[in-house]
């Protein structure tokens, strides 16, 4: 009976989580303690655009789409794309987490060590959310189905990568309404 009673609480909150999440507007913070050491910011990372990836060991989806996020990271980190994969299983599992993200050269983190509420609580994975070189939301994935190929970083996070890196410094309010290309895939 507890557990339901928890259930519906969660569930009650969560819209007013998820309601925050507008692409055009300012992406919610992101704070976290990297694995292997170090820190990430989203507000440090100001003037680059931030490929944000939830994910889990567990998850066959997620592990399918990391080569192309690392592939895309690999070829696209020169530009000012920051990739951080914040996987969601416990502390207990951090040797399964770390030893997942090995052969991978983007930051990952475990969600017990950062400050993600701004995003709610994945209801489904991966979920990946892409933010501008101003702070701005331009891709929400809880919108997005289908998980991530290079066909569909190139579409949605290549063009945030040609913006100018003094484009940081422009309002959040002055790109309102952009929207990116189609989610459709």
């Amino acid at each position: 009976m507890r557990a339901v009673l928890l259930a519906w609480l969660f569930l009650l909150n969560l819209p007013a989580a998820v309601a925050q999440l507008q692409e055009g507007m300012p992406a919610p913070a992101v704070r976290a303690e990297l694995l292997g050491g170090g820190t990430f910011d989203s507000a440090t990372h100001r003037g680059k655009v931030i490929v944000l990836n939830f994910w889990a060991s567990w998850c066959k989806p997620c592990r399918e789409e990391m080569p192309a996020l690392d592939a895309f990271y690999r070829s696209h980190r020169a530009d000012g794309l920051e990739v951080l994969a914040i996987s969601i299983e416990e502390p207990r599992d951090l040797a399964k987490v770390s030893a997942a993200m090995k052969n991978f050269s983007f930051r990952a983190a475990l969600a017990a060590n950062a400050q993600t509420e701004g995003y709610g609580r994945p209801w489904r994975l991966p979920i990946t959310y892409v933010i501008d070189r101003r702070g701005v939301l331009r891709f929400d994935g809880q919108k997005f189905a289908k998980k991530m190929d290079l066909p569909t970083l190139e579409r949605i996070v290549t063009p945030l990568l040609r913006e100018p890196r003094n484009a940081a410094r422009a309002e959040p309010d002055q790109v309102q309404g952009i929207q990116v290309a189609d989610h459709g895939g």
